[in-house]
């Protein structure tokens, strides 16, 4: 694995926990945050929402942003615990959070994608009342799938977007200019938005960046990297820093 020299493109700090793993297994990685999070204000509707969170079946929360800002009004407007109530996140990280805090929550074992979530028994076993409601915790218009798919099944379900993710500002050529000096030879991305914005800020260097191994988290990712033109594509099956060290195991690293 030692050969693999990687992009990282997540938030700043989630890159820097992911670098120092990588670092124990001796990996080098270099970063370049292709997502910045912002947190939206509160809605009056929103707080009535979280006002009424006994009356949810399942709470369903994608990402350790969402996480962190969830428990946040939870700890606001809930002080006491929400007995009986369960909670479900989409990988381990995201789910630890919210286990610390002292809630109900599952998460799949393997795989840690909106898929895998879906295919959760206790997930099905929590929706099986009559007239189920589900909450979403989620960024702004995110995990559309998990929401399709449980409305299809014939479940309510209300989405709380608690932040938005934006590209930061570079200078034309930082993501060639940073591949190039740092002799970087696989990108990493750790969801749609991320590889959409990758593919953004790439530009007119984009043909020469599809040369290099790009791993993605989920067959979902996988198909729109595809569609962007990517060559040599990665399904980790999930966006974990386990997730990214299986793959890297198992995919042979490119010669220098």
């Amino acid at each position: 694995m030692t050969g693999w020299r990687l992009l990282l493109t997540r938030p700043a700090e989630e890159s820097a926990a992911l670098a120092d793993l990588l670092d124990e297994h001796g990996i080098h990685s270099s970063s370049l945050p292709l997502l910045a999070i912002e947190p939206l204000p509160e809605t009056a509707e929103q707080r009535a929402t979280m006002l009424e969170l006994d009356r949810y079946h399942a709470v369903i929360v994608v990402s350790k942003p969402a996480a962190r800002l969830g428990l946040e009004r939870l700890d606001r407007y809930w002080p006491q615990p929400l007995f009986g109530q369960v909670w479900f996140s989409v990988g381990a990280a995201t789910g630890g959070l919210l286990e610390a805090y002292g809630l109900d929550v599952s998460w799949p074992d393997s795989g840690d994608d909106s898929e895998a979530l879906l295919a959760l028994p206790r997930l099905a076993e929590a929706v099986a009342v009559p007239e189920p409601k589900v909450l979403l915790l989620r960024g702004e218009g995110g995990r559309e799938l998990i929401a399709e798919t449980l409305r299809q099944r014939g479940v309510q379900v209300d989405s709380l977007e608690l932040y938005r993710r934006y590209l930061p500002t570079y200078p034309a050529g930082t993501l060639l200019g940073k591949v190039r000096s740092e002799r970087l030879n696989a990108l990493v991305v750790s969801s749609g938005q991320g590889l959409q914005s990758l593919r953004q800020l790439a530009g007119d260097d984009w043909a020469e960046l599809l040369e290099l191994p790009l791993f993605v988290p989920s067959p979902r990712v996988a198909a729109l990297a595809t569609q962007l033109g990517a060559k040599r594509i990665v399904d980790c099956r999930g966006a974990g820093a386990a997730a990214l060290l299986a793959a890297l195991r198992e995919t042979p690293s490119p010669h220098p």
